[in-house]
């Protein structure tokens, strides 16, 4: 049986209480990549099973927020232990249900294990507080400043880098003390489902949680908990914001981007950096919110630029993403297909050059969400293909004359997630860099696979709300305690 047959038989259920529950009703998930083709089945809770997690965690809360950071990290280390021993099976699972390709979907695992590792190195903060002294002259108190965590949270992940997202999130929410329900995208939620499966399974039940469905069914995770992590669009967040509102449910959002790759006049493009910046607007066809969404070049290297880009775009092979030669797999949804192909069509009316590379699959996979990837070139910046996030696999390319006019045209957006500066000059990066309104910044480099797991990672603007990772990452799913004990000695000192 190839890995292939064993995915097309995937089922997964819920997992709710340390127990796995099927229903009646189920999510069918179809290959983004084969029309008609059904990758497998997930469980479709219905409100009634929300409530039975959001109960199980509730019910948990109490004996694992009492255990203590230190013992908290021991039993999470345990239950990532052996994580990997399914991880192609995995990957194969969510190639086919996500449609990126093979290696990409192993990577996305890969993170999951790494971020939940590197969030329990920092076990010894988590509980780390501070006393404020007494000040000489004021009222004679000392505060203990101490962190507690929040009850019970829903970390919400989306489509396209599901297993890894959840690691910016859920660790740092289970060290801190909380318990967990997990929420996998409906449109592919298979692979996610298994792997957090096999690790609640060994935590203590009700710890953490599964629950696959469709989204009008989820209002208990949203409504009902203590705080809500959301990766996705942002008008989900939006939406998942005006849910919270009601019950002030706290929320952290990381949404989309429209981020900028800045090249300066002495940016170096040789072969190395060329292929980091392909990767970091075509990766995932596209479909990753740190990718590059728009190029501005100094004028002096606009050729330069594209030619480097064309070289590599016409070794692109379009395919199935188990298929060993394919490097781009199809988008993940049928609407947003259409959408970017919308975006592309619009700016080759309004008179921009478009460039389009490769050759779309046939057989089985003719009518698939496959595009040709695209370079836009020098558009107008009021085109949608500039203002809007792409989320696919095209690229506007516009050339600046100067470093004011870069960062101007960089900043002119509605998100701020993240950027970069590509220069030979330290100088420049630092100074360019500190002025991009974002939340992070690389230098001569830019993407998912180049980010610092250990730094926090968040945006500005509409991009979201809070911070993910390392010890700001745990902060957000705690909120502090102070204890003032007054000195009733030096009070009645004062008095007389």
């Amino acid at each position: 049986m190839t890995i292939a047959d064993t995915a097309a038989r995937v089922r997964t259920g819920l997992f709710i209480g340390g127990a796995e529950r099927f229903t009646d009703d189920v999510l069918t998930i179809p290959d983004p990549a084969k029309p008609g083709a059904v990758v497998g089945e997930a469980a479709a809770a219905s409100p009634a099973d929300v409530a039975d997690a959001v109960a199980a965690a509730r019910e948990a809360y109490p004996a694992w927020a009492a255990l203590g950071a230190l013992e908290r990290a021991r039993l999470m280390a345990e239950a990532i232990a052996g994580i990997a021993d399914d991880r192609d099976t995995d990957a194969a699972i969510l190639s086919q249900e996500n449609g990126k390709i093979r290696m990409e979907a192993w990577v996305d695992a890969l993170v999951f294990e790494i971020r939940w590792n590197l969030a329990l190195m920092l076990r010894d903060e988590v509980e780390k507080g501070h006393t404020l002294p007494v000040v000489p002259g004021a009222i004679p108190v000392s505060t203990d400043v101490a962190y507690q965590p929040l009850g019970v949270v829903t970390v919400i992940v989306p489509f396209n880098w599901p297993i890894a997202i959840l690691g910016a999130a859920l660790p740092h929410a289970l060290l801190a003390g909380n318990t967990a329900i997990v929420k996998p995208p409906p449109s592919a939620p298979l692979a996610t489902a298994r792997v957090v499966q096999r690790v609640a399974e060994k935590l203590p039940p009700g710890v953490l949680n599964v629950v696959t469905g469709t989204d009008e069914n989820m209002a208990g995770l949203i409504a009902d908990v203590d705080k809500v992590c959301f990766t996705g669009s942002v008008n989900g967040g939006k939406r998942i914001m005006e849910m919270a509102a009601g019950t002030l449910t706290r929320v952290t959002l990381e949404l989309g981007g429209n981020d900028a790759a800045v090249l300066l006049e002495d940016a170096i493009l040789d072969d190395v950096h060329l292929d980091r910046l392909y990767a970091a607007i075509y990766d995932t066809t596209g479909q990753i919110c740190m990718n590059a969404k728009r190029v501005f070049v100094h004028r002096s290297r606009l050729d330069e630029l594209v030619a480097g880009l064309e070289a590599r775009l016409d070794r692109a092979v379009i395919g199935y993403g188990l298929d060993e030669d394919t490097t781009m797999g199809p988008l993940h949804q049928r609407a947003q297909k259409a959408f970017v192909a919308e975006i592309v069509q619009e700016a080759r009316d309004a008179g921009a050059e478009v460039r389009e590379y490769g050759q779309l699959p046939g057989g089985e996979l003719a009518g698939g969400n496959f595009l040709r990837p695209a370079i836009v070139i020098d558009p107008d910046p009021s085109l949608r293909v500039v203002t809007q996030e792409q989320f696919g696999p095209v690229i506007p390319i516009i050339p600046f004359d100067d470093e004011a006019d870069a960062v101007r045209l960089a900043n002119d957006t509605w998100g701020g997630l993240c950027g970069s500066v590509w220069t030979a000059s330290p100088e420049a990066a630092q100074r360019v860099g500190s002025q991009l309104v974002c939340g992070y910044v690389w230098v001569n480099d830019h993407g998912a696979t180049r980010l610092d797991l250990r730094a926090p990672f968040g945006g500005m603007k509409q991009s979201g709300i809070g911070r993910e990772q390392g010890i700001e990452g745990v902060r957000a799913f705690q909120d502090t305690r102070s204890i003032a004990t007054i000195d009733p000695d030096a009070l009645a000192a004062m008095a007389h």
